[in-house]
C-alpha cells in the first residue's frame, strides 16, 4: 500500500492534532488544580480569620499573620478587613452562600423588550434593502 501525499498529511494532522488536544486537556486538568487549591487556601484562611476575631485579635494583626503563615499566598488586606468585620458582627459560617447563575433581575421580560427596541432602533441593515 503506497501512502499518498494526502494521506501523509492527513495523519500527521491527526497526529498533531491529538497532540495539541492533549496538551490543552493536561493546561486544563493543571489550571482546575491551581484552581481548587486556591479555593482551599481561602476557606483555610477564613478559617484562621474567624478564630483569630474571637482570641480579640485586630485586622492588622491577623492580616501579618496570614503574610506571615502563607507567604504570597496570603489574602489582600481588604478582604480580610471585610472577613474581621463580618465575623465581629457575630457571622459563623466561613463559606459564603451558595448563589448560581446570573441575578434574577437581568432576564426579567422588561429588560428583554428593552433589548430588542433598542436593537430594533438602531439596526441600520435591513432585510431586503
Amino acid at each position: 500500500m503506497m501512502l499518498t501525499y494526502q494521506c501523509f498529511l492527513a495523519v500527521l494532522l491527526l497526529i498533531y492534532g491529538s497532540l495539541f488536544l492533549s496538551g490543552i486537556y493536561y493546561c486544563l486538568r493543571v489550571f482546575w488544580r491551581v484552581a481548587a487549591r486556591m479555593l482551599e487556601l481561602e476557606l483555610e484562611q477564613r478559617i484562621n480569620i474567624k478564630f483569630l476575631v474571637k482570641l480579640g485579635k485586630s485586622g492588622n494583626e491577623i492580616s501579618e499573620m496570614l503574610v506571615q503563615v502563607y507567604g504570597d499566598n496570603a489574602m489582600k488586606n481588604t478582604a480580610v478587613y471585610k472577613r474581621v468585620k463580618r465575623f465581629s458582627e457575630g457571622r459563623e459560617s466561613a463559606t459564603d452562600k451558595e448563589r448560581s447563575g446570573w441575578p434574577a433581575t437581568s432576564r426579567i421580560e422588561e429588560n428583554i423588550a428593552k433589548v430588542h427596541q433598542t436593537v430594533h432602533e438602531n439596526c441600520w441593515l435591513t432585510v431586503g434593502a
